[in-house]
């Protein structure tokens, strides 16, 4: 069917909304191929082996791996013969009775063929051996791990020669299930993340169509509602010999390769972990005779990224080794492979690797020189090499920033300093005084505010804070009476009015005062008041002017009203007098 084509999408990536700027991933990551930037860690493709320590480690899942459930579920939907590569730490991964029944868990999701990757682990053990057998004395790294092989290509490259040319057990496999079962599709299924990578590498085009991990397919379970224990139990349809399901676990290849005894004296190197990696890379740069099987998890496969299972490492082992027991318990299985490997492409499983340095861009002696002194590490004695940051030294670290992987802020010493010196910044320039003392109310220290509103100096440092004012609000935090005190005080020593406040640091011994001036909005207060009160006694005496005048005013109303009165009645007499007693004679 052939891999799929898409859009190049990273492996591994950071959910920038959940990434809290912790470095973890930077401390972690083997190869350093994490960098920062805006606060974010982001992963820098060319410079990463995909081991999948920074998903395990990271604390708050920011790092996630590309799921590729929805292209195996393409696969499956396009029909034909689609066969699921399963690899041999499935033992650890799944407990017994799922373990049972996981042949038929994937069947039910549409797989034709269920087959154990550990069956091309049988054949890479054979072609490793008849290698060495070959080339006799030598230095040798085994290939079985893509992690290794991708930190040998960039990280490592004179020891590219070193490596076997041969196949991985995952594209040994699927090689087989094209070959021998006509598959149309391989999909690939365990814990390793590297395993992603090596599937896209250009000389494995259309070998493996697709790599999800034992994660992804436990999600894909639950997704389609498929449960182990409503499955019965089934077995695979192709199953390893006994020593090839011992791969996954370290020196699981020398065993299946059934390496003699004379290789087991010092010449032989079965590891894990990336420190002993690279301590194996120095030896066989040496020129010693030697072969070394490396596993880049610690623990081999069974520390994988991808394992979706609680069980610590030693129980995982001792699930692989028992699955290598019950193989061997079968007298079919003991050591045979499913058909007869004399008849195999040799040629098929054969491959080869080129070196790929990682672009370090130089960096001279200036350019850490200033790297070191922005953060204040220029001097030696100053260069704690505390880790914090994620880089080993200060110096790495400086490099790192030259080269844009590290940003100056993530030195945590050189934090902390720009955070006190901000702090006391803050206290020095602050309007209102600050005043620190020691469980003996003796003083620490005084910034500037505070020496101007009590009109002393430094001098003062050491002496009690009576000698310049009231210790009482201070006693009763020291005391416990009390936990703060908030206070409006009047010296008049000083002619200053305080908002005083106090209150205690336990964890420091210390007593903190602070001292707001209020003076001039106390005296405008003050002076508000007094004009107050002139205002209410003026008033006063308008209203009491008004009030006598109201009086005077009804009092001449009514004299003037009684005039008036008898001017009218004189007016009335006079009428009366003046008017004629006849008025018909006066008519003739």
């Amino acid at each position: 069917m052939g891999q799929r084509t898409r859009e190049h999408s990273p492996i591994i990536y950071t959910n920038r909304a959940a990434c809290r700027d912790c470095y973890r991933c930077v401390r972690v990551c083997p190869v350093k191929a994490i960098r920062m930037r805006d606060g974010q860690a982001q992963v820098i493709e060319e410079r990463c082996v995909y081991c999948g320590t920074c998903v395990r480690e990271c604390p708050q899942k920011a790092k996630h791996v590309r799921d590729d459930t929805a292209w195996a579920e393409e696969l499956l939907a396009r029909g034909g013969k689609v066969a699921a590569s399963v690899a041999p730490t499935y033992a650890a991964a799944f407990v017994p009775h799922e373990r049972a029944r996981l042949a038929s868990a994937l069947r039910r999701l549409g797989f034709s063929i269920i087959a154990e990757t550990a069956v091309g682990a049988a054949v890479v053990a054979k072609l490793t051996k008849l290698f060495i057998q070959e080339r006799g004395e030598g230095a040798y790294i085994s290939s079985a791990c893509p992690a290794v092989v991708r930190y040998v290509e960039r990280y490592a490259p004179q020891s590219v020669p070193n490596l076997m040319p041969v196949v991985s057990p995952m594209i040994a496999h699927a090689h087989l299930l094209r070959e021998q079962h006509k598959a149309d599709a391989v999909v690939f299924i365990g814990p390793c993340i590297a395993k992603k990578f090596e599937a896209e590498r250009r000389e494995y085009e259309n070998v493996v169509d697709c790599v999800i991990t034992f994660e992804e397919l436990r999600a894909w379970l639950d997704r389609a509602g498929i449960s182990f224990n409503s499955l019965e139990e089934s077995r695979f349809d192709e199953e390893a010999p006994a020593p090839a399901r011992a791969f996954p676990v370290t020196g699981g290849q020398l065993y299946a390769a059934d390496v003699p005894a004379e290789f087991l004296d010092g010449t032989v190197c079965a590891i894990s972990g990336v420190e002993d990696l690279r301590e194996s890379l120095t030896l066989v740069e040496s020129g010693a005779h030697l072969v070394v099987e490396p596993l880049y998890c610690s623990g081999g496969c069974i520390g994988g990224p991808a394992m979706a299972t609680d069980a610590n490492l030693f129980e995982r082992r001792i699930r692989v080794l028992e699955h290598v027991r019950s193989a061997a318990r079968d007298n079919n299985r003991k050591a045979a492979l499913p058909y007869d490997a004399e008849t195999l492409r040799v040629e098929t499983f054969r491959t080869k690797f080129s070196a790929a340095p990682v672009e370090t861009t130089p960096v001279s002696e200036d350019a850490i020189r200033r790297a070191l002194a922005k953060i204040g590490k220029l001097d030696p004695r100053d260069q704690l090499n505390c880790g914090a940051c994620g880089y080993n030294s200060c110096r790495d670290k400086a490099i790192a920033v030259v080269r844009g992987l590290a940003q100056p802020e993530m030195c945590m010493p050189y934090m902390r300093f720009l955070a006190e010196r901000r702090t006391d910044r803050i206290i020095e320039t602050s309007p209102n005084g600050i005043v620190i003392l020691d469980r003996d109310l003796r003083i620490l220290a005084i910034n500037p505010a505070f020496q101007k509103m009590f009109l002393c100096s430094e001098a003062v440092l050491g002496r009690p804070i009576s000698y310049l004012t009231d210790a009482k609000p201070f006693e009763d935090v020291a005391s416990g009476v009390s936990p703060r005190v908030e206070r409006t005080t009047r010296e008049i020593a000083y002619g200053r009015v305080f908002h005083q406040i106090v209150y205690g640091m336990p964890e420091d011994g210390q007593i903190v005062g602070i001292f707001v001036d209020i003076t001039e909005s106390t005296l405008t207060r003050e002076k508000l008041t007094v004009l107050h009160e002139q205002a209410l006694a003026r008033s006063r005496e308008l209203l009491d002017h008004q009030i006598r005048m109201a009086q005077d005013i009804t009092r001449l109303l009514a004299e003037n009203t009684a005039r008036g009165e008898e001017l009218v009645k004189n007016l009335i007499d006079i009428a009366v007098v003046e008017a004629p007693s006849n008025p018909s004679s006066s008519r003739e």
